[in-house]
């Protein structure tokens, strides 16, 4: 399980930069003020989240057994998918409607970190 965290949050690593370097360069022209501050705010919590999978891989390789680290790993996951990613699309598509769906996404993100800070309080 460790390396399905390790391999998620290298790759997610991968596309915070690919996508960062694309807000940065290809969209800077195309994209509305406003909507470009959202696109690097999608790319600014993917990244740390990134970070947060590998250090979920990390910490299980000393608790291998722990459900909540693993549980806390998933919920990471669906937060970037949910909150990132609903960002990306409302700010390439204007869809804003759509942003309602990205608070699921914080409420993932708020989720993992604490499974994850009950997992090391409790060795769960």
């Amino acid at each position: 399980m460790p390396r399905i965290f390790f391999t998620l949050g290298t790759i997610n690593a991968f596309l915070c930069v690919l996508l960062g370097a694309v807000g940065a360069h290809g969209l800077k022209h195309k994209l509305a003020t406003d909507m470009l501050a959202t696109f690097q705010t999608g790319v600014q919590y993917h990244f740390y989240h990134a970070l947060g999978l590998i250090l979920i891989g990390l910490v299980l390789l000393n608790f291998p057994h722990s459900r909540l680290l693993k549980l806390s790993g998933w919920v990471m996951f669906a937060g970037i998918v949910l909150f990132s990613g609903t960002l990306y699309i409302v700010s390439l598509t204007g869809i804003r409607g759509l942003g309602m769906i990205a608070p699921l996404g914080g409420l993932s993100y708020m989720s993992a970190w604490l499974l994850f800070a009950y997992a090391a309080w409790t060795g769960k």
